[in-house]
C-alpha cells in the first residue's frame, strides 16, 4: 500500500492557509512570481501545474482577481489546494481547480478570454541534472511531462490578445523561455533578475510576455532576496 504523506497546514495570511505535504509544497520563487505577475481584480487567471495552489491563494491577500484557474495533473496535488481552499475564509476569487495535462487543457477551457497566465515550470530540462526518485519532485523539477515550449503553447491558447504569461526560472534557461515565448506569439517584455546580495549572480528571473504584442523588453533592476534558498524547495 503506499505511502500516503503527511499534510501540513501553513498560515500565509490571516485567513488563507496552504494545505502542504513533502509531495506538495512551494518556495520563495512562487511569492516572487506572484508579486511579478501584477494581476488585477478585473482580471481572469490561470495558474499553470499550480501545486499545492500556493499561486492562487497568495493572491488571495490583496484585490484578488475575479477568477482564477487552478491547473495540475496529479490528482493529490489538486486534493491538496482543496483543502487549503476549504481551511481559508478569504477566498474573494471565483476558484476552478482543474485536474488535467496543461498540454491538453481541458473540456470549456477559457480559450482566448484570460488576461494572465502564471507558471512556475520544471527549472531543469529533461535528463538534466539528477533526477529525484519521487514521481512527484521529477515532475516539479524536471520536464519530464511537459516542457516551456508546451507551458508557452497552452498560455497562447488561453490568453487574449494583449494577455500577459508570467514566468519564473533560473538564469540559465532564459534563453530558452524567451524562445519558447517568440515561437508562441508571446513577445517578453519584462524581465527581473533576482540575486541574494547586490553583488552576487542572480539565482532566478521572472520574465513577462504579452500575447501579440510588438517587439520591446524592459529589464527592471535587479530584486536582492536576503535568503534565496527558498527557491531549492520546489514541490
Amino acid at each position: 500500500m503506499p505511502h500516503m504523506p503527511v499534510l501540513s497546514y501553513e498560515t500565509i495570511a490571516d485567513d488563507l492557509i496552504v494545505c502542504t505535504s513533502q509531495l506538495h509544497r512551494f518556495g520563495t520563487d512562487a511569492v516572487l512570481l506572484t508579486e511579478f505577475s501584477e494581476y488585477r481584480q478585473k482580471d481572469r487567471v490561470c495558474d499553470l501545474g499550480t501545486g499545492c495552489g500556493i499561486i492562487p491563494i497568495l493572491m488571495q491577500r490583496t484585490a484578488p482577481p475575479r477568477e482564477i484557474y487552478a491547473v495540475d495533473i496529479q490528482p493529490e496535488a489538486i486534493a491538496q489546494m482543496c483543502q487549503g481552499i476549504a481551511e481559508s475564509m478569504g477566498i474573494g476569487s471565483v476558484l476552478h481547480p482543474v485536474c488535467t495535462d496543461l498540454k491538453e487543457l481541458w473540456d470549456g477551457a477559457p480559450l482566448g478570454q484570460l488576461d494572465l497566465v502564471t507558471c512556475n515550470p520544471p527549472y531543469k530540462a529533461y535528463q538534466a541534472g539528477i533526477e529525484s526518485q519521487l514521481t512527484a519532485q521529477k515532475i516539479a523539477r524536471h520536464e519530464v511531462l511537459c516542457n516551456i515550449y508546451d507551458i508557452c503553447r497552452s498560455a497562447k491558447r488561453l490568453l487574449r490578445f494583449g494577455g500577459r504569461l508570467c514566468i519564473c526560472n533560473r538564469p540559465e534557461r532564459l534563453a530558452d523561455c524567451m524562445d519558447a515565448m517568440r515561437q508562441n506569439g508571446i513577445e517578453p517584455k519584462r524581465l527581473q533578475f533576482v540575486a541574494k546580495a547586490p553583488d552576487a549572480q542572480p539565482w532566478l528571473f521572472l520574465l513577462e510576455g504579452r500575447s501579440g504584442s510588438n517587439p520591446f523588453l524592459n529589464v527592471l533592476p535587479q530584486r536582492i532576496v536576503g535568503d534565496g534558498s527558498g527557491v531549492t524547495t520546489r514541490i
